[in-house]
């Protein structure tokens, strides 16, 4: 039986957000925002019924503000915003975030400000819950006044749907198909359906969980590398670290010097053959709790997103009135998704500096490429290059999206905050790294295996359970052979969250 989560527009996290992609939970709201829905639509009946103007509600939108619409034209009013704010163009996001975007809308029209029906909100719980939901296209939002063309697509039932029933086909099959048709919209709920920020805070929300699993994976990965290529300790002595007081950069330092890297072979002692490490060993606590500490940032914003009430105008029933307002304008979660790029491309950044160092002799004193037979074989040298490449491509990704705006609408809405962008941004950036990630793991095993077979490298439990969780998945390379295959297990490892998991710790 599917488990039903219950919508309130209060305590929606990232992780549950994420986890309404798969179709193994249904949606339903609570008691208390099925009252505020009710009471909020109250308000626009009563707007009606005493022939008040009210924008959204009776005028044309945007430029249109001034334009008053007669009562006989309403719906038609909301039926044409939303056809024509359906003008999304590219690929379309996939079938999960769809799903999750709805579930979100849904979550934020369960507050009670925006004034939908209980009738529209019920029949969109039963698409929801039907496995319905249509095709949106990742372009054309520029997270102002609200994300309205992916919103729009969302809440049309024209084009292409998706439901386990049919796949990806015709709306109108798709909605005949599970008992199902077109939204009938009532005044303002076009606008209550399109007026907010969900598609920033959908995909800013995978990008979150899947950074944070990202960066718990990170310190472990370094562990190996460093532990593997003798690495010392000192630079994670908490003394230091405590001394400087950044939080997340303790926090990394306690975990390598604790749990993953302290081997018998690597304690504290007076060997002055390597005074020091490179940056990219003892700076791995300033790097990556940097990283942690914006993270960190990034999710108290998206926690409050989640769960704002985004419309224009606002209904607020406990005053029995409407106010035009500005909660729709996505800047702080494009500002704080901009932040994530940033803080997950360093992670990115310093892991590939390390598979330099793991696969170029000189630093490592291992086989070149760490290849046997070199020259015959190639080993790691252009997964090296491969992970290069996405270093760099980051490095054009994490332009901030935020700092640009263009005037739209004849200049009624002339700020806007490219929320959509910064999102997608992210996920991409983050979705690099794990890739890079992936490398590094790849190699630092290989490396970690050439060690042993020398004989004098005994590493912590720790870490050699993480390299036999790896090699349960992918052989040790003996020789020359499809590396993409490996590469793409060693990146799952990661996003599945073992590679974290298996470090025992919690941050």
């Amino acid at each position: 039986m599917m488990e039903t989560v219950f919508l309130n527009g209060q305590d929606l996290t990232p992780e549950t957000l994420k986890s309404l992609q798969s179709f193994e939970s249904k949606i339903d709201l609570t008691e208390s925002a099925w009252e505020a829905v009710k009471n909020a639509r109250k308000v626009i009946d009563k707007v009606l019924d005493e022939k008040r103007t009210v924008y959204g509600i009776n005028t044309g939108f945007g430029k249109f503000c001034r334009v008053l619409v007669e009562p006989e034209r309403l719906v038609e009013l909301q039926n044409n915003l939303i056809t024509s704010h359906a003008c999304g163009v590219g690929e379309c996001i996939p079938v999960g975030q769809a799903r999750a975007l709805m579930a979100l809308r849904i979550n934020i029209l369960a507050k009670g400000f925006s004034g939908i029906s209980e009738e529209t909100i019920s029949r969109m719980i039963k698409a929801f819950n039907s496995g319905v939901v249509s095709q949106v296209p990742a372009r054309g939002t520029v997270g102002a006044s609200g994300d309205l063309a992916p919103l729009a697509h969302i809440a049309l039932g024209y084009g292409k749907m998706y439901s386990p029933k049919t796949g990806i086909a015709a709306a109108e099959e798709v909605l005949a198909s599970n008992d199902l048709s077109k939204l009938e919209l009532k005044p303002k709920e076009g606008l209550a359906l399109i007026n907010g920020t969900q598609f920033i805070s959908t995909i800013g929300s995978e990008a979150l969980v899947r950074a944070e699993n990202l960066r718990k994976s990170a310190d472990v990965i370094a562990a190996i590398t460093i532990d593997t290529l003798s690495g010392k300790v000192y630079a994670f002595d908490n003394v230091i670290h405590e001394a400087k007081k950044h939080k997340g950069q303790s926090i990394v330092a306690s975990v390598n010097i604790e749990l993953p890297v302290l081997s018998c072979r690597n304690s504290f002692s007076d060997d002055h053959t390597n005074y020091q490490d490179p940056y990219t060993f003892r700076c791995v606590p300033t790097v990556h709790g940097v990283a942690l500490d914006s993270i960190k940032f990034v999710r108290s914003i998206l926690a409050v997103e989640l769960n704002s009430a985004t419309d224009n105008p606002m209904i607020l029933a406990s005053r029995d009135r409407t106010i035009s307002c500005g909660n729709f304008h996505g800047e702080y979660p494009a500002k704080a998704l901009d932040i994530l790029a940033i803080a997950v491309q360093d992670i990115a950044n310093i892991s590939e500096r390390r598979i330099e160092r793991l696969c170029n002799p000189s630093c490592s004193g291992l086989p070149a490429f760490l290849a046997q037979e070199g020259g015959i074989n190639s080993g790691f040298m252009m997964s090296h290059v491969t992970a290069s490449a996405l270093v760099s491509e980051n490095k054009g990704l994490c332009h901030p999206s935020s700092t640009d705006s263009l005037s739209t609408s004849a200049g009624t809405e002339d700020h806007v905050s490219m929320g959509g962008w910064a999102a997608r941004k992210a996920l991409q950036v983050v979705k690099n790294a794990e890739h890079v990630l992936g490398i590094e793991l790849l190699a630092a095993c290989q490396a970690f295996d050439l060690k042993e077979k020398e004989g004098h490298f005994k590493s912590t439990e720790v870490l050699t359970n993480i390299r036999n969780l790896v090699r349960e998945h992918i052989t040790f390379m003996d020789k020359d052979r499809y590396l993409a295959e490996d590469m793409e297990k060693s990146t799952e490892l990661i996003v599945s969250g073992l590679i974290a998991d298996q470090a025992q710790f919690i941050q």
